[in-house]
C-alpha cells in the first residue's frame, strides 16, 4: 500500500484529491487545523504547518493542495522525507504580475518564492517535485468566484456586468485537478516541471457568468450596463461593505484573454479535463 500525505485535504482540491486515493487504496494521512474521525484509508492528522501530530516520518508522495506559501516552507525544514512532491501553486503568477494592486502583486511575488523553493529544497533532498497551475477551480460548491456570484445573484434577483466583458476564460473542475495530481506522480517526464491546467473549454467571462446563473434558482437575470455606469455600482458597493475583493484590475481583467496552453500537460502526462459544465451544486446552490 502506498502511502501519502496531504495538505489542504479539507479544502476543495484535497477532498476530491482524497476520494481519488482512498479509492485506489492509498495510505492516506490528511492534515487539517480541526480534529476529524479518520475512515477507510484516511487517517486524519490534526495540526497546521508549524506543528502536526503524529506525523509519518516518511511516505511515498506528499500533496499540498492548500496555499504553497506555507507548504514550501514547510517541506524546507524537511520535518517528512519522501521521494515526490505535487504540489499546487496558480496561474494567478502570470495574470497579475502586471496588476497596479499591491495585494495582487504580493501574491505573484509570494508564489513565484514558493515555487523555487519547492524546486531547490527537492533538489537538494534527491527529490522529485511537480507543481501545478490550475486556472478558475469550480465544481466543489467552495471556489471564490462562481459561488460568490452566483449568492450575490440570488440575493439581488440579477446579477451586473460592464458591456465587453469578453475576455477568455478556462474554467476547471476540482476533480480533474485531483485526477492531475494523481497522473503525475510516477510520471519522470513532469519531474522539475510547472504545468498550466486549464478547463476543457474556453469561453468568454460573459458567457461563464450566464451558464453560473442559469444554475441558480429560482432564475437569474444578467444585466450588462456601461463600464462607467458598472464602476459607480461598485464604488457604492464598496462603501457598503461588499464587492471589495473586485479590484479595478479585476474588472478590467474581465475584458482580457486569461488563456493557457493545456498541451504541455497533454503530452506528459495525459492530462484531458472537461467542458464547463456547471450545476446548482457547482455553484453551492445545491
Amino acid at each position: 500500500m502506498r502511502t501519502a500525505l496531504v495538505f489542504g485535504a479539507s479544502g476543495q482540491i484535497g477532498d476530491a484529491l482524497l476520494r481519488r486515493l482512498d479509492a485506489q487504496d492509498w495510505q492516506v494521512f490528511a492534515v487539517s487545523r480541526l480534529a476529524r474521525p479518520s475512515a477507510s484509508n484516511v487517517r486524519w492528522l490534526r495540526g497546521e504547518f508549524g506543528r502536526i501530530e503524529d506525523v509519518p516520518a516518511a511516505v511515498d508522495v506528499i500533496f499540498s493542495t492548500g496555499p504553497l506559501d506555507g507548504f514550501s516552507q514547510w517541506y524546507a525544514r524537511g520535518p517528512v522525507a519522501t521521494a515526490r512532491v505535487v504540489a499546487f501553486g496558480s496561474t494567478s503568477l502570470d495574470t497579475k504580475q502586471a496588476s497596479h494592486d499591491a495585494h495582487e502583486r504580493d501574491i505573484v511575488a509570494r508564489l513565484q518564492s514558493a515555487e523555487r523553493l519547492v524546486f531547490d529544497t527537492a533538489a537538494a533532498n534527491g527529490a522529485s517535485a511537480t507543481v501545478l497551475r490550475p486556472t478558475l477551480v469550480y465544481g466543489a460548491g467552495r471556489d471564490q468566484t462562481l459561488v460568490r456570484i452566483a449568492a450575490m445573484a440570488k440575493r439581488m434577483g440579477f446579477f451586473v456586468l460592464p458591456r465587453g466583458a469578453d475576455g477568455k476564460r478556462q474554467p476547471v473542475h476540482v476533480d480533474d485537478l485531483a485526477a492531475a495530481a494523481l497522473a503525475v506522480v510516477d510520471v519522470p517526464a513532469t519531474h522539475g516541471q510547472a504545468y498550466a491546467l486549464p478547463g476543457g473549454e474556453t469561453l468568454a467571462y460573459r458567457e461563464m457568468v450566464a451558464r453560473t446563473l442559469a444554475a441558480v434558482q429560482p432564475a437569474v437575470r444578467l444585466r450588462e450596463v456601461s463600464m462607467p455606469m458598472f464602476k459607480l455600482a461598485l464604488a457604492f458597493a464598496r462603501k457598503a461593505g461588499m464587492m471589495r475583493g473586485l479590484t479595478d484590475d479585476a474588472v478590467s481583467r474581465m475584458r482580457e484573454d486569461l488563456v493557457f496552453d493545456a498541451s504541455p500537460a497533454q503530452r506528459d502526462f495525459g492530462y484531458a479535463p472537461r467542458a464547463f459544465i456547471v450545476d446548482a451544486q457547482a455553484v453551492g446552490q445545491g
